[in-house]
């Protein structure tokens, strides 16, 4: 058998050495992430249509005729006669149209939106080196985890 074993880092004739590496911390990262959005909107419509019709109308009519006849005779005879005719109209006539129409809106929105993302990574490492030593006066090493 070959005094050199390709498996192990040492010799097999006496001094047998293993050895690692070692190194040890820690790690801290952390995510924040804030998203804030604010808005608004107002709408207002005001539309009014207003109509108005306005008639008058009067009539007055006043008519009157006559008519007298009187007649004496020489012998003592009279004789009168009367005719008379009298009319009056009046008349009023009122109209009135009124129209209105109206139309009025509003409108009002708000609106807040908050994203909030938070995120903490936490993390421990150890590596190490451990030598032994066999056959040696004393052994070492660094125990890691």
């Amino acid at each position: 058998m070959s005094d050199y074993d390709t498996g192990d880092t040492g010799y097999d004739g006496g001094h047998e050495v293993d050895y690692g590496q070692y190194s040890a911390g820690q790690e801290h990262d952390a995510l924040d992430q804030l998203h804030q959005a604010n808005g608004s909107e107002a709408d207002y419509n005001n539309q009014f249509n207003v109509y108005e019709n306005d008639h008058h109308a009067a009539e007055s009519t006043d008519f009157a005729q006559g008519n007298h006849v009187e007649v004496d005779q020489p012998y003592g005879a009279h004789y009168e006669q009367d005719n008379y005719t009298n009319f009056s109209h009046d008349a009023s006539e009122d109209d009135h149209v009124f129209a209105a129409e109206g139309s009025e809106s509003s409108h009002q929105a708000e609106f807040s939106e908050l994203d909030a993302l938070q995120q903490r990574f936490d993390g421990a490492f150890a590596h190490g080196t451990e030598y032994h030593a066999e056959g040696g006066e004393g052994q070492y090493g660094v125990a890691a985890k």
